[in-house]
């Protein structure tokens, strides 16, 4: 039954015209800074083969890549998740599904790995820009499978969270802007720390963004996957004590 509710969000989203939309801007703007790194790494090259163990193709577009790309994924995820539960409720077809003898675990790996099906979508279709210059160059696959498994563990986090949020809020809309906020928040929470020079461990381990940089490094550590895990199954789990209160209520 998990699949089947996956199957069937993956195919709701997919074809709904927001996936579409948010597929071909993510495109169009990814692919142009993809060409800047690019140009700006034949621009170095010269001084950067003077120099010895220098940064090479792979250091100079992967990284900023999949760094842009997690940036403009922490604004679109919550557009996607908002109406994983928020528009049952809204839609007044919550009841009908909370009445189908399914498990609500059922439900929430359901909808979640739906929502995160059609986000490694959008990763494959990144990771397919740097494979590209194969044709004519070469690439530190390591680094590159770092950067590729940081960004699936970072959407599965984003939409994780949205969910929960979702299963919250009764507006779509409250659960997207909702969704941000804390989004953001956790992804911001040690800036401040940065910005004195002082470092609290605490914050360092909350902050999405010290995780997700540490995986790009090319450094698989099994804190960091270890962060990501905790987050997505403590999301998980809310949600599903969230939809359990909701069936009882109704």
């Amino acid at each position: 039954m998990i699949l089947t509710i996956a199957t069937r969000e993956f195919k709701t989203l997919f074809i709904s015209p927001i996936a579409w939309s948010i597929l071909a801007v993510l495109q169009l703007i990814l692919g142009y800074l993809f060409l800047k790194q690019v140009e700006t790494f034949m621009v170095l090259q010269p001084k950067l083969s003077a120099i010895p163990s220098g940064p090479g193709l792979t250091d100079i577009v992967v990284p900023p890549l999949f760094g842009n790309a997690a940036i403009i994924l922490l604004l679109v995820v919550p557009l996607l998740t908002m109406r994983l539960v928020a528009e049952e409720r809204r839609n007044k077809t919550l009841p009908l599904l909370l009445s189908a003898p399914l498990a609500n675990s059922e439900i929430i790996i359901g909808k979640f790995l739906g929502c995160f099906g059609l986000l490694a979508v959008v990763v494959l279709l990144i990771t397919i820009m740097p494979l590209s210059l194969l044709l004519g160059g070469e690439l530190d696959m390591g680094k590159l499978f770092s950067n590729v498994l940081a960004l699936l563990l970072l959407v599965a986090a984003l939409t994780a969270a949205g969910l929960y949020l979702s299963c919250l809020a009764q507006h779509p809309i409250v659960a997207g802007i909702g969704s941000f906020g804390l989004l953001l928040l956790l992804w911001l929470v040690d800036t401040g720390t940065q910005m004195r020079d002082t470092r609290s461990a605490w914050l360092d381990y909350v902050s999405l963004l010290r995780h997700f940089q540490n995986l790009q490094s090319g450094l698989l550590s099994s804190v960091d996957v270890g962060y990501f895990l905790l987050f997505i199954g403590g999301f998980l789990l809310l949600s599903v004590r969230s939809l359990a209160n909701l069936r009882y209520q109704k």
